[in-house]
């Protein structure tokens, strides 16, 4: 069975409520923040997979995505692509920087952002849902 990405964000929303010890807490939060990016970002990507799309096997594919949701006119798809990149800055910043200020604001907003790229392909995915069946139906 395919492991359910959406389950790096209950990880993440799991890891934030755990705060023993200043260095502990730190790490926890640099991880919620990254967890939060890659339970969107690969839902993301599976949902583009899903429609058939050739997508890049490298690093190359982060970029493709949410180039792919930002060039679309779909609001649903922009927004997506807004906060693909926005989790992304919150992620790089958590995996690469020293020091990092305001980390329990990044990570309570990366998770709100992550959820909020989960709802959205969900709801596109009940849109393409109700689509096929209206086309269904209309067939004699």
């Amino acid at each position: 069975m395919s492991f359910n990405w959406a389950e790096y964000l209950h990880l993440a929303e799991e890891l934030t409520g755990i705060a023993n010890s200043i260095a502990g807490e730190e790490a926890r939060l640099r991880s919620t923040i990254s967890r939060a990016y890659y339970a969107a970002f690969i839902r993301a990507r599976n949902y583009l997979r899903h429609q058939d799309l050739d997508l890049p096997r490298n690093g190359d594919v982060h970029r493709y995505v949410r180039d792919y949701f930002d060039r679309s006119s779909n609001e649903l798809h922009r927004m997506i692509a807004n906060d693909l990149a926005r989790l992304r800055i919150s992620r790089n910043r958590a995996d690469y920087d020293d020091i990092m200020t305001q980390l329990p604001v990044l990570a309570r907003m990366s998770l709100k952002l992550a959820a909020r790229v989960l709802a959205n392909l969900d709801e596109l995915l009940l849109q393409q849902r109700q689509a096929l069946l209206k086309s269904e139906v209309k067939r004699p």
